[in-house]
């Protein structure tokens, strides 16, 4: 039966399922970029994971700022969405990067690691990112770095913005 003529619940079970990661871009008084570094990979990240089951990015984000560097605040406009084509074992994906905004220096300090999760943080110069970063995170980082200067993307929940 052609795809469309299927019962509502079948229909949707065929559609395709994807991949989908959100992250938070932080910046010091000075313009530097928070990353984070895992503890069961050698590259360096920015705070975020994968989006759960029923859980929107923004959610997700908002989730794993939380719960990998102890920080809860408003997290602001969506910067970049990277559409991902399968590559190998990775299927498709969309990542979404977030601006989390300027950390005062109180916030930095209060900066607690998942140990389990994280073993450390530092701030980078957009210039000066590590090699332990992935050139796929390092494109999509630089790229939400130039648009967190000007205005952000548009982002909705339900068709509706979610402030």
């Amino acid at each position: 039966m052609p795809r469309h003529m299927l019962p509502d619940d079948e229909f949707y079970q065929s559609l395709p399922k994807k991949r989908m990661a959100a992250g938070c871009l932080f910046f010091d008084a000075h313009g530097w970029i928070l990353l984070v570094k895992p503890t069961y990979k050698p590259t360096w990240e920015i705070p975020g994971g994968v989006v759960e089951l029923n859980e929107s990015p923004l959610e997700c984000c908002m989730r794993e700022v939380r719960e990998e560097i102890g920080l809860v605040r408003s997290i602001g406009d969506l910067l970049v969405v990277d559409y991902n084509r399968p590559a190998g074992q990775k299927t498709e994906s969309l990542m979404f990067i977030f601006s989390g905004g300027v950390l005062s220096p109180r916030e930095i300090a209060s900066i607690r690691l998942h140990a389990e999760e994280l073993s450390e943080w530092k701030f980078f110069a957009p210039a000066a990112l590590p090699e332990e970063m992935t050139s796929t995170l390092r494109g999509r980082v630089l790229a939400a770095w130039r648009q967190a200067a000007g205005k952000g993307g548009v982002y909705l929940e339900d068709q509706r913005p979610p402030r």
